[in-house]
């Protein structure tokens, strides 16, 4: 049966260690998987052997061209038009972990996170909400650290080579200029359980419409 509403979809961006992952969780937990759909950006970077080095010869992750943004956007126009897709979990090769193969479904409400979702101009095109994520770079910095040595595998100097180096310059170049046009800023310094309460409230609201509609 043909859906009678049209998705709502909500952007959400920031720099690395602003909190994304968080926030995104928080929502997760408060909805089921009928109502609250999410597409995350960090599954459609490029195969390693896609990516650009750096003059060291390091790949540089934190880069618009690191993401398959086609499939990234025709992944989205499918959701919209009603469709189930696939994507195999990108692992950033980490060998410790097993990718899963990931299923979205088309809900009342999707958000679609990441580095990039207000920066590529045709997947910013589709957004009815923007919401920007932010912290002190202090915070933002231990946050990586203690994410890519636990979750991707990566020593400490690698981390830090790659903030100062691929990260910081790429929040100031891509993910910064465009914090002026978000909807929503969320800091998150010490709480963001006031935007969290925001944005429960908010997709409950599009939600209830879609299934009054």
């Amino acid at each position: 049966m043909k859906k009678k509403y049209t998705p709502f979809i909500i952007g959400i961006t920031g720099g690395s260690g602003a909190g994304k992952t968080t926030l995104i969780k928080l929502l997760r937990d408060a909805f089921t998987e009928d109502e609250l759909c999410v597409v995350s950006q960090d599954d459609y970077y490029r195969p390693r052997e896609e990516q650009k080095a750096d003059k060291l010869g390091i790949i540089n992750f934190d880069l618009p061209s690191s993401i398959d943004r086609k499939a990234f956007k025709d992944d989205i126009k499918k959701l919209l038009q009603g469709e189930t897709i696939k994507r195999l979990e990108y692992t950033f090769n980490n060998d410790q972990a097993t990718p899963k193969m990931l299923t979205f479904s088309p809900t009342p409400v999707i958000i679609v996170e990441g580095l990039f979702v207000f920066h590529l101009k045709k997947i910013r095109k589709l957004l009815d909400l923007k919401v920007f994520m932010q912290a002190k770079e202090n915070l933002k910095v231990i946050r990586r650290i203690t994410r890519d040595q636990i979750e991707r595998n990566y020593p400490l100097d690698d981390v830090l080579y790659r903030y100062q180096n691929h990260v910081l310059p790429t929040y100031e170049k891509y993910i910064l200029p465009y914090m002026h046009q978000a909807d929503i800023i969320i800091n998150n310094n010490h709480s963001m359980k006031m935007g969290v309460e925001t944005m429960k409230a908010l997709i409950r609201d599009k939600v209830r419409a879609a299934k009054e509609g």
